[in-house]
């Protein structure tokens, strides 16, 4: 047994690309390891990355409808509820009833690729999540905050421990609110993998990233104490690292996207002042970092022509691998996907595994 990593894909901006970036991330890396178990977490309420593994466009959308309709969602949702229902302190349930064999419902994915299947009721259900966690301690054991942030955490552990010798990869996909679901989702992983636009948003953004998982220096004189940052703090919790900044462009359907750099030069000089003043927040580099330059080199990467063929394959549920130099629909229209962009698109995200 062992768990490899655990990545959650999230920028508190939304836009960037999460949710494609985390199906083609997962696909990628369980056709280039098939000897590891791949398990995707959906903790978006919009279930974007299970409906594009499940088989995208309306097929993928049925699907997961067809989860969340069932008299004990086989979902985030049913799961939450079913731990949540237990409280503190009971047996979890056996993860392996929980997830989904990814390929048993598209035969395009690999067959060691896994998913925890996202849920639109995760939105409603967050009002009983956060009064869970804000339960007074029945026990000087038993912390509802801690335990409820954890409950996911938990679910992983729980799987990798249970699968004998079987190793995972873990990519979890986020809502960019903060809300308790998100909260969740950062409290379950190791690294952080950090999709931004080259624009100055994301500058902005990062910081606001920053603030919202570690707080503000010094803390806000009235809200610092009830906020997510302070209340982990004080539990000792583990905070995910930075690993990845991946500048992502997007196009919807025609028309290259030009090569750029992973970030604008005021976003590179944010991250690095940040890594300057708190390095623990990063994982560990494998490059040297004297200076703003290196620092780009060390801890982002951009994705370069991610556009038509990246939309297509993750519109049709299909890995990069699988398309060629053809039309495919998509909504209704004939979309032109050239090979050698199928190529650029399958470099890219192959760069951004080699640095995991």
């Amino acid at each position: 047994m062992a768990l490899k990593s655990t990545y959650a894909i999230w920028n508190n901006k939304g836009g960037v690309g999460k949710s494609t970036i985390a199906f083609h991330l997962a696909a990628t890396y369980a056709e280039k390891h098939p000897e590891t178990n791949v398990l995707v977490v959906d903790l978006c309420p919009q279930a974007n990355v299970s409906m594009m593994l499940l088989g995208g466009g309306t097929a993928g959308e049925d699907r997961v409808l067809e989860f969340c309709g069932s008299s004990t969602p086989k979902t985030v949702v049913g799961y939450l509820g079913n731990v949540i229902a237990a409280g503190p302190g009971a047996p979890i349930p056996d993860p392996s009833e929980w997830l989904v064999g990814v390929s048993e419902l598209n035969d395009n994915m690999p067959a060691n690729l896994f998913l925890m299947c996202g849920d639109g009721n995760l939105e409603p259900m967050a009002p009983l999540i956060s009064d869970r966690a804000a339960a007074p301690p029945l026990t000087a054991s038993i912390d509802p905050w801690k335990w409820v942030h954890l409950v996911i955490r938990t679910f992983i552990e729980a799987l990798a421990e249970r699968s004998g010798k079987q190793n995972w990869m873990v990519f979890i996909d986020t809502n960019p609110s903060f809300s308790i679901y998100t909260e969740i989702a950062v409290s379950s992983a190791t690294r952080l993998i950090v999709p931004v636009n080259a624009d100055d948003s994301s500058r902005v953004a990062i910081n606001a990233l920053f603030t919202l998982l570690h707080g503000s220096t010094p803390p806000h004189p009235i809200y610092g104490k009830y906020t997510f940052a302070e209340k982990a703090k004080q539990r000792q919790m583990l905070i995910p690292q930075v690993h990845l900044i991946i500048g992502n462009r997007l196009t919807q359907h025609d028309g290259p996207a030009k090569a750029f750099e992973a970030m604008t030069d005021a976003t590179a000089d944010t991250l690095y002042d940040a890594f300057k003043a708190n390095p623990q927040r990063f994982s560990t580099p494998t490059m040297k970092t004297g200076n703003s330059s290196q620092f780009r080199k060390a801890f982002s990467i951009p994705l370069r022509d991610f556009n038509t063929a990246g939309v297509v394959a993750a519109h049709r549920g299909t890995p990069l691998s699988h398309l060629t130099t053809d039309y495919y629909a998509v909504h209704g229209i004939e979309v032109s996907v050239d090979g050698r962009r199928v190529t650029d698109c399958t470099d890219a995200i192959e760069d951004i595994l080699k640095r995991l």
